[in-house]
């Protein structure tokens, strides 16, 4: 039973709260907070000249800042904080002010405890984004009104009180916003997991334990949907609490959503042909097969079939960006781990130009190198971890005499200047990093944009 926002409005009401980072989430929830009552200090790394507009009209509102270098030096004394996902809970600073008596939380938490909608939480380690859209498109297109959060689409907190009970939330969620969840999400999807963001987890087995979070508060009705395929994700069936549906790109499921055969399955019921879903590769085929699994108590097999075969993809995702003298240019940026860089080369039909490296998450390259190398005639390393990835490759053709063609970029620019001279027409170039892209850019979305830039320029 969810709670009544009405609760939490009162429990906020004149409230001292602390607000860590003034990012895209946390802008729209400091406003929200003013205007239930709150006394807000909002505390940042950036500069108030860094912050511009918004420090101008936050002071403008009241709120204080505590901005730049030791900007958490005075978070004390405070009744709530609300916490940046990124944060760690073990936080010198977090530890600190609750051990004063002071209740910590994050926007995403109190979302979930408290909005009327029917809940859809996506996690993962690769597949998060596009199930999350698809998942989006299918209850959109059977009619529901839908709201997208987490990660991707917008800060819903402040939106809460406009959330029906007959609505639909979809939200793709982090390890980070798993960490301190607590609260029940009715329909829990876990597309898989591998090795990430071993740079922010103390180890692999934290991470897991974060994502298991998103199913662990179920009730007896919730549902979790795990990847047959996935060893990591499939034993969590061992802990869950409510009804566990499965899907496979590989074997028949009674009662689950499977592949065989060149057509996608719900309940032994084909859904659509492989062949006519329109973003390739079979880790979008279990994307869609988690969707399939996941809607199937709110829409229909045809609405299922006629989103396969229009949804086109979402930016930044093995998204064509032009074809110039015969040679087609991708950009699947977000592609921000070896596995997710995998599961796009092996969505093309050929070997690629592949541009790789970045930020330096501390997760093995080797399954980029060991299990790529038949998809990659060319390979171009750019930034921090460029060396690291180079030797694993160079291990590989020490061990196992398998040399893969490598040429070191200093900039993105020249990585795609590079490729451009080496490609021949039928070529395929992707930007596909197996890194996340903090050592160069704020994010992938800016990086992909640079790359479309790039490659639009040419």
């Amino acid at each position: 039973m969810k709670k009544d926002f009405k609760d939490f409005k009162r429990f906020i009401e004149g409230k001292k709260v602390g607000v860590v980072g003034i990012g895209v989430s946390n802008i729209p929830l400091i406003n929200f907070l003013l205007d239930l009552g709150a006394a807000v200090t909002a505390f940042d790394m950036k500069s108030k000249e860094e912050l511009g507009e918004v420090a101008i009209n936050f002071n403008n509102r009241g709120v204080k800042l505590e901005l730049g270098e030791g900007y958490l030096d005075h978070l004390e004394g405070f009744d709530v904080v609300f916490k940046t996902p990124s944060m760690r809970i073990d936080s010198e600073s977090l530890v600190r002010v609750k051990n004063e008596g002071a209740y910590i939380t994050s926007e995403m938490e109190e979302f979930v405890r408290y909005t009327k909608g029917k809940v859809y939480g996506v996690t993962g380690s690769d597949g998060k984004t596009t199930t999350t859209t698809i998942i989006s498109k299918l209850l959109e297109e059977e009619g529901y009104k839908t709201w997208v959060g987490g990660n991707i689409g917008t800060p819903l907190f402040s939106q809460i009180e406009n959330i029906k009970e007959d609505d639909r939330v979809v939200l793709e969620l982090s390890s980070f916003q798993l960490m301190t969840m607590t609260e029940e999400i009715d329909v829990a999807i876990c597309t898989n997991l591998a090795p990430n963001h071993l740079d922010m987890h103390k180890d692999m087995q934290e991470y897991i334990d974060a994502k298991k979070n998103i199913f662990l508060y179920q009730s007896l009705d919730g549902i979790l949907i795990l990847n047959r395929e996935n060893e990591i994700t499939y034993k969590f069936k061992e802990e869950a609490k409510g009804i566990v549906k499965e899907f496979s790109s590989k074997k028949e499921i009674v009662g689950g959503a499977y592949y065989k055969g060149g057509a996608l399955y719900l309940d032994g019921k084909e859904v659509c042909k492989k062949d006519n879903i329109i973003i390739k590769g079979m880790h979008n085929v279990e994307n869609f097969l988690a969707a399939f699994i996941a809607t199937k108590d709110d829409v229909s097999l045809e609405t299922m079939k006629k989103v396969a075969e229009t949804f086109a993809g979402v930016e930044h995702r093995c998204e064509l960006v032009r074809e110039i003298d015969g040679v087609k240019y991708y950009n699947d940026s977000i592609a921000s781990s070896p596995t997710r860089t995998l599961a796009g080369l092996k969505a093309f039909n050929e070997k690629v130009i592949l541009i790789a490296g970045g930020y330096d998450k501390h997760i093995p390259f080797e399954p980029l190198a060991y299990e790529g190398y038949p998809y990659i005639k060319e390979l171009i390393l750019l930034g921090a971890t460029k060396d690291k990835i180079k030797d694993v490759f160079d291990k590989l053709e020490d061990e196992k005499g398998i040399a893969v063609k490598m040429q070191i970029a200093k900039s993105l620019e020249e990585a795609v200047k590079i490729a451009k001279y080496m490609a021949k027409p039928g070529d395929i170039i992707t930007l596909s990093p197996a890194c996340a892209s903090f050592d160069m850019y704020p994010n992938f979305m800016i990086r992909g944009n640079e790359f479309k830039d790039i490659v639009n320029g040419l």
